[in-house]
């Protein structure tokens, strides 16, 4: 044998060995790393009974479905990889806080981070629409960051010239 025939010719032949065999494997119903289903002998013809073991993403994928809780865990999935999904230096200054009826909160870390994000909301909610789908974020609502209380013990006194511009 020569040298010739053991070597793929194509540097991307494994890759696409593996994309076939994975598009196979999709055909069939399998997952990734899991087993054929075989039907013991007595089981019924779909092969499965309720004592059989399941995969644990399966069981998750039937809890959430079962449960309703598809939105939610969409929303997660774009607060947990926010970085990825808005880039690395809007990450640097703007985190997802909370969401509540399609309304996703997000705080800047500055005042004109917050006018910026302002300014770039529609192509944000067009990313996180391609990353979670369509209706799952409807508005984004940006908050910039908290200002500090001047106020300090139980009493005050109200009205009168406040605090003044002290940050230059």
């Amino acid at each position: 044998m020569s040298d010739e025939n053991l070597a793929p010719s194509d540097p991307d032949a494994p890759a696409e060995a593996l994309a076939r065999a994975r598009a196979l494997a999709r055909a069939k119903g399998l997952r990734p790393g899991s087993m054929p289903k075989r039907a013991p002998r007595g089981a019924p013809e779909s092969g499965r009974t309720d004592r059989d073991p399941a995969l644990l993403g399966d069981v998750v994928d039937r809890l959430v479905s079962d449960r309703g809780w598809e939105r939610e865990v969409e929303v997660g999935a774009v607060v947990g990889r926010w970085e990825q999904i808005v880039g690395a230096e809007i990450a640097a200054h703007a985190s997802a806080e909370s969401f509540a009826d399609g309304v996703l909160v997000v705080r800047a870390s500055s005042t004109s981070w917050a006018t910026q994000l302002r300014l770039l909301s529609s192509s944000l909610l067009a990313r996180i629409a391609a990353e979670a789908g369509p209706d799952t974020v409807t508005e984004l609502q940006i908050i910039g960051p908290t200002a500090p209380r001047w106020s300090h013990g139980r009493r005050g006194i109200t009205g009168g010239r406040g605090p003044r511009d002290t940050y230059g």
